[in-house]
Order: C-alpha cells, then structure tokens, then sequence
C-alpha cells in the first residue's frame, strides 16, 4: 500500500479529463487504480460503466453493527480540463515536490479518494473493521451532467445504496483560516450541509431578420441584451436558509461579533474573512455566462441565444422563475439547459457530529460550523434516494493557501501535511460514525 501521497500523485498521473458534453478521456484506467488498491485491502469491488470507459468503482464494507444504516462514500475520478501551457508544472505529472502534490484533480477530488482507500489499507493491515457498514461509490462524469455517473447509478443499480443513511464527499471538513474580534487567530471548519440548486437557463430571443443599415424595432440581440442587463443586475433578495442561518450564528458566535439576521450584510461585513464562505448562498444567483447571436456584421439575425448560469436556494426557484419572466420582456421564451433542486441535510445531527467530532480529534481548537456550497455535488443524485449529503473531505491548510482557488484552478495542489491530517480524521469518522 502507498502512502496517501503516492497514491494521490498515482492518480493525478491518470488523464481522466471530462470535455462535457460526452466527452472524456475515460475513468477507466483511475477506476482500476482503485479496483486494485482495494483489492490489496482484501475488499472485492466491482466496475459498472454505461458506456466503454465510463467507469463507476462501488465496493462494501462490512461493519461489526449490521443494525447500523451504511454510510456511503461516494467520490467522483474525473476532472477538468487543464491548459498546460498556463501551468507552472505538467498538469498531470501528479508531482511531489515542495511539501504538495501537484496536478489537476489534486484537490478536486483524487485527494480524497486517494484518503479514503488509504483509511481502508490501514483497517486491513491492522485487521480493523468501521461500526456500521461502508458503501464506497468512485464515479465517472461528476464534472459534467453524472449521466455516466452518479445519476446513472441512481436510476439505474439504486439498489446499490439501499438504506444507507448519509453519504459524504467532497467540498467541506478543510481548515479555513480567520481572526476572532480580537484579532486572535481562528480555524474554521465548514462542513456542506446544503447546496445551492442548479437551475441553469437558455434564453431565445425571437425578432425580425434584416439588413444591418436599416432601423430594425423588432431586433432579437437588442432584446436579449437587454433582459439580459435587467437580470444581471438584478438584486436578489436574502433568504436565510437554516444551514446559512447556522453557520452566521455559530461562526459570528466563535469570532465574537454581533450577528444580525435583519442586517445581513451589514454582518458580512462584520465577518471579514469568513465571509466568503457564505455571502454567495445567501442569495439566488443568475449570471449570464454564454452569448450566440448573428453569422454576418451587416445582417440583423432573426434569433438570439444566451446561457445563464443560475443557482437556487433550497425551497425558492419558483419564486426566482417567476422574477426572471417579469424580467425577459416579450419575444423571449426560456428553457433549461439542466436542472437539479438545492438540497438541505440536518444540521443537528448525529452525523454532523461525528464529523466534528472526528476533526476535533485531530485539531482540539477547531471550530466546526455548516455552510452551503454554492454550487453542486453528486450529493445531489443520492439525495433523490432519501440519502442526506455533507461535504466532508477533511484537509489541513496552511494559512494563506487559497484552497477555494484550487478546484478547476491553475496550478491547482494539496498539502502533503493536509493529506495526512483528512486520512487521520476519515479514519476516526468511518471508525467511529
């Protein structure tokens, strides 16, 4: 068995780019990385794929407590794109130098993945076994649609992940570094207790076609970019969700400033470097990221199209649906280009405890809250199994690493001392949960 870091960097050197739309250099190869591992661990795992090279590892663990509800484990093996040019390493070198592990998937999410498999080297070597039974699922296609993946596992083998009671993944349990009211230095450690849902739209703008020079009333660009100001720069209103609730009462509570939920931004501002933790998900998003209109400077087209990426809080996209048709204007339909509702997981919970738990084992100092992610995980798909998702992929961070740039970010790498730190507490957690 490697160590986690080895591992990592055995993965990272594995291309498993995901282009979108289909297409994908494959899990395959990762997928039986990680068959492999297990199978060195003593634990039979099998490979489902819905197309060649789409590959899903699910394996079981079995607990001493079988009247427990299994805990699913559940990470994805593909990953973005990486401009190597714009790299200051070979992005799929998975190199280990400077105290990190380099390369794309690094921290999103070959990291834990590579935390989890070691947690299970270590129970085989020392003959040890969790409480309650593990369901471990490495899934294809998370950075795209997870119809290869973890939306195809659902709808396909849900028996899979029958009575499992949570699932946990990526995107939560790392160290965040902030200052008290006092000026005192504080570690947060935020855990997903909810995601924002995705609710992304196509815009079809429909006019009259013609010539360039000519006045045109009727023109479908003038349109589009005109409900397209008048969304951008709408402002949304605050809906404090109950994650968001807890995380500015618990945070504001351990950094000693005033929390006002009648003033919330007025607390954001209070809250400093905390902040970006939480000031996107107090809010809906509606942010227009993708423009196509016209084929020839001097014709006026008769379509305009524009791509707006839009995020909903749990319990409020009709509310935004009917906001962005008082805002289109006429000649203006909308569709969706995909659609997956927020989710919202307990907060107090055995499971968020155990997870503090687990951290504090590590870190006694550590203050744990729960945030909400502002975008979205394959927690999303399980959850439509009654499964409740946290993001909990522990890492300790040293102060003014900009972890949150990492993910789809250049030069993207994790601490060495990070990846030891979340293998120890993943241990604790999957031990004790």
């Amino acid at each position: 068995m490697d160590d986690v870091e080895t591992l990592c960097s055995r993965l990272i050197r594995v291309d498993t780019t995901n282009y979108g739309g289909g297409e994908s250099a494959g899990e395959r190869e990762a997928a039986e990385l990680a068959a492999t591992v297990l199978s060195a661990a003593g634990i039979e795992s099998k490979i489902l794929e819905r197309a060649s090279r789409r590959s899903n590892v699910i394996a079981r663990v079995s607990g001493t407590d079988a009247t427990l509800p299994p805990l699913l484990v559940q990470g994805h093996l593909d990953v973005v794109p990486a401009d190597a040019d714009q790299w200051s390493r070979d992005p799929f070198s998975g190199e280990i130098t400077d105290g990190y592990v380099w390369g794309r998937g690094a921290t999103d999410m070959k990291d834990f993945v590579a935390m989890v498999l070691t947690v299970l080297g270590t129970w085989a070597r020392e003959d040890r076994r969790p409480r309650r039974d593990i369901v471990l699922a490495l899934v294809a296609d998370e950075e795209d649609t997870g119809a290869y993946g973890a939306e195809w596992l659902v709808n396909e083998h849900p028996g899979l992940f029958d009575g499992c009671g949570a699932t946990i993944s990526e995107s939560g349990g790392y160290s965040y570094h902030v200052t008290n009211a006092t000026g005192r230095p504080v570690r947060l450690y935020p855990i997903g207790t909810a995601e924002r849902g995705t609710s992304h739209l196509r815009l079809t703008a429909t006019g009259r076609a013609g010539h360039g020079s000519r006045r045109n009333d009727d023109n479908a660009v003038v349109k589009l970019i005109s409900a397209l100001d008048r969304i951008a720069h709408y402002q949304w209103p605050i809906r404090l969700t109950p994650t968001v609730t807890a995380f500015l009462q618990r945070t504001g509570a351990a950094l000693g400033i005033d929390v006002d939920l009648n003033d919330v931004d007025g607390t954001l501002q209070r809250l400093g470097k905390a902040a970006p933790l939480v000031e996107n998900t107090v809010r809906n998003s509606t942010r227009p990221t993708v423009l196509r209109a016209g084929y020839k400077v001097n014709v006026i087209p008769s379509t305009a199209v524009a791509e707006v990426d839009t995020r909903t809080l749990p319990g409020t996209e009709q509310e935004l649906l009917a906001t962005i048709d008082s805002l289109l204007g006429p000649g203006i339909t909308r569709e969706f280009v995909h659609r997956l509702p927020a989710i919202q997981a307990p907060v107090d919970s055995p499971w968020f405890d155990a997870m503090a738990t687990a951290i504090r084992s590590q870190d006694p100092d550590a203050v744990v809250v729960p945030y909400c992610m502002g975008g979205g995980t394959d927690a999303k798909a399980f959850a439509r199994l009654g499964i409740p998702g946290y993001g909990f992929a522990p890492l300790s961070l040293p102060e003014g690493f900009d972890y949150r740039a990492m993910a789809h970010g250049v030069d993207e790498r994790v601490p060495i001392s990070g990846l030891h730190f979340g293998t120890r507490v993943l241990d604790h957690f999957l031990s004790h949960a």
